[in-house]
């Protein structure tokens, strides 16, 4: 895992297990930048999972989404979790990302994106995401992060 100081004058960088927790475990939103068809970035905010195991990041998205059809024509992005209040800290990078259509593959990771930010499977709107992925209407996203930039001004 490549760790690098974001903000040497102000702050310190996480260490593996802090960014570890930070990502596992906030329930902030993670920001990905995607470049569109006219060479333009585009942000794109939402829910994700954090498998430290793998270091791999997940996002749910609609397959006919922004995301993916710009991910399509370039699948490198820049992310971004952070606090967005003082003491800031945050963990941002760069990485690629592989598309999953497989429905088996994404149901799982899509239930722990949802007890992630609702709690539980059954609330009314995982319900109704969770839908359009046993449909086959959502894919997920796997980043692969290169490098990890982070600060921590606690």
């Amino acid at each position: 895992m490549k760790i690098l100081n974001a903000d040497p004058k102000f702050g310190r960088p996480l260490t593996e297990n802090q960014i570890k927790d930070f990502l596992g475990n906030s329930k902030l939103n993670i920001h990905i930048a995607t470049i569109d068809e006219k060479g333009q970035p585009n942000i794109h905010p939402t829910w994700y999972y954090f498998d430290a195991t793998k270091n791999k990041i997940y996002v749910e998205t609609d397959k006919s989404s922004k995301k993916v059809e710009n991910l399509n024509r370039n699948n490198l992005v820049y992310y971004c979790v952070d606090v967005p209040y003082m003491p800031y800290k945050g963990v941002r990078g760069k990485g690629n990302v592989r598309i999953h259509e497989d429905i088996n593959h994404n149901m799982p990771i899509a239930e722990k994106i949802m007890v992630k930010y609702l709690g539980s499977i059954a609330h009314p709107i995982a319900t109704s995401i969770m839908d359009t992925v046993r449909y086959g209407d959502s894919v997920i996203l796997e980043i692969t992060p290169s490098f990890y930039s982070t600060w921590d001004e606690s």
